[in-house]
Formats: structure tokens, sequence, C-alpha cells
């Protein structure tokens, strides 16, 4: 198989790309996914992401090794193995970071991260339909969100008052109540933005390559799972990617880029295809029997990842909780909901 541009990893980036460079209809598109269809309900149904993290069929199911800092434990790393990637697993929270981490990277010499670079993107991107930031006489929001772009964001569909309460409590000890956290600060208490539309989960699945499906110059392989990618010296004399060997039904198969390979498997995919390519620690591969290409010794290190952490309390009031909603009549109510 040829084409102008193939693409690994058909998770948040790589649906983005393949969108966006099939956009001209004079190259071709090829879009490699490991993981299978999105057809798995359970995606599509916000409650469902409890399940979507622990199902092997559509999470990698990776984790870190032992380690003392985290007292032995090996901690869970979701990623999704679906076409959508980690966007069709994850709890769907819309949250762009903060405006003084992109500006740090710009500062230690990346052109181009700054905040003010990226923003036009996020806004592009963007269809923001939270009604209470849409609503506002203050313009100053509006100038943030975007409007019209393929990604749906909204507004969470129900509050409860023991979360009201609990955003009440915080104002009270000086913390501040933050109606949008993807505004222009991220500190204070309030409700997530999510990506989702009329209630169901929207994915870059969703968002991108729903609307393009009949692109005769795009072709989506999924159960596609890239071994490694296919160097040729360059003019220059540096290698060249030129194309890689996926496997698909016991069927080891190639696929050659006229233009581009491009690399968006993941945070944790990516630096692993590079090593199994060559690409990497040539100590490191050359214990694994792979042949060094290129001697890089940052790949596959400096992984920086946040913990989620989950607070419980034990309610006096028993009617302020949400859990009797997942009990008797009214869990029967939540579910046909």
């Amino acid at each position: 198989m040829l084409a102008d541009y193939i693409i690994i990893g058909g998770g948040s980036a790589g649906c983005v790309l393949a969108n966006r460079l099939s956009e001209d209809q004079n190259v071709s598109v090829v879009l490699l996914e490991a993981g299978g269809k999105d057809w798995n309900p359970l995606i599509h149904i916000p409650a469902g992401y409890i399940k979507t993290m622990v199902n092997p069929k559509i999470n990698w199911m990776f984790k870190t090794e032992p380690e003392e800092v985290s007292g032995r434990r090996e901690i869970a790393i979701p990623r999704g193995k679906v076409l959508g990637g980690s966007s069709s697993i994850n709890s769907m929270i819309y949250i762009r970071g903060q405006a003084q981490d992109y500006n740090q990277w710009a500062q230690k010499g990346n052109s181009g991260w700054s905040y003010s670079d990226v923003l036009p993107y996020f806004k592009k991107s963007e269809n923001c339909t939270i009604k209470s930031l849409l609503d506002l006489d203050d313009e100053r929001p509006l100038q943030l969100r975007g409007k019209g772009g393929p990604l749906e964001v909204s507004a969470v569909r129900n509050t409860y008052p023991v979360l009201d309460t609990l955003i009440k409590a915080a104002s009270s000890l000086g913390y501040p109540a933050n109606l949008d956290h993807n505004g222009d600060k991220q500190d204070g208490f309030g409700y997530y933005q999510l990506t989702q539309k009329r209630g169901l989960r929207y994915s870059t699945r969703k968002a991108y390559l729903a609307p393009i499906k009949n692109r005769k110059n795009l072709k989506v392989l999924t159960s596609a799972f890239v071994e490694f990618i296919r160097f040729e010296d360059g003019e220059d004399g540096l290698p060249r990617a030129v194309g890689l060997t996926y496997s698909k039904n016991g069927q080891q198969l190639d696929v050659f880029a006229n233009r581009e390979v491009i690399l968006s498997a993941g945070a944790i995919q990516s630096p692993q295809i590079l090593e199994l390519s060559g690409i990497g620690q040539s100590g490191r591969l050359s214990q694994l029997g792979i042949e060094c290409i290129v001697n890089i010794k940052g790949v596959g290190e400096n992984l920086a990842d946040h913990y989620i952490s989950r607070i419980s309390w034990k309610l006096k009031n028993k009617e302020l909780s949400i859990n009797r909603m997942s009990r008797g009549v009214n869990l029967a109510k939540e579910v046909l909901r």
C-alpha cells in the first residue's frame, strides 16, 4: 500500500491529523489504529467510563513499575485501545491547562508554544455550548472560548445541592468560585466542563472522523498493530522514515509514504514504537536485540504524569448524597435516563 501521509495512532491527535490532512483532495492519507472500532455502548454512555477504565478490549491496561515513592504499588495508566484513543475511554473532562505552563515552554526555547500561540487552535477546535458563559455580559470569556469548531464542549447536565453547598463552603474559606476553569485562570471551585453532546460522549472519532467518513482520499485501518517504522538513508545521510510494517489478522503488511510518516501513538506507545524501530538509547536497544539506527538518550525517558486522588465524605444528611440515586427504584430511573 502507498499513501502520501501515514498516521500511526487513531487517538486524540491522530483523528485530528487525519481530518486536516485529508482536506487536500490531492493527497492520500492512511490512518492506522491498533484497537478496534468504538462499537461498545459503554464508550458512549458517560457513566460507562467506570467500566472502560478496566476493560482490556478497549484499554491497554498499562501500569507503572513498582517504586519506593509509590509504596511499591503499580499505578494504572489507562490508554485507549480503540478508534478515538483515550478520548473514547476517559472521563470526558475538558481542560486546557494553565497558561503559565505553555508560556514556560516558550520561555525555555520552544517557540510557538506560548499560550497566545496555542489559544487560536483551542478556539478553532471547540464548539462551546455552555449557556452560563454565552449569556454573560462580560466579553472576556468569549474571547477565550471557541464557537463552531468540531469538538463539542458542554456544561454538566445536572447540578446537585451537595456540590453547590461545597462550592459555597469553599468560598466561605476564601477559595474563589470559578465559573470557567478554561478561561483566564484555573484556580477555584466549580463544575467540570465536558466533551459531550446531548448527554453522550463526544470523542475525537465523533468530532473529526465521523463527518469525513466518505472522503475517498482517507483510509482508516483498525486492528492494525504497528510493529516498526521503516527507514532509508536520506540525501543528507540521515535516516528518513519511508513507511512501516503492521500486523492485522495474523498477517504482516507494509505501507509506504510518499511524504511523511507521522507518529501519534500517545505518550506511552510513541517512544515504544521509536525504540522498536531503532531510535533510542543504543545500550538499551542492543540488550533487546534491536539495531540502533539513531542513538537518542531521551527516548522513553522523562515522562511526567499526574495522579488522580479521590476524597470521600460521609454525609450526616443522607438525602444530600448522590449515592441514593444508585439504589433501588432510583437506580432503574438513572439507567433509563
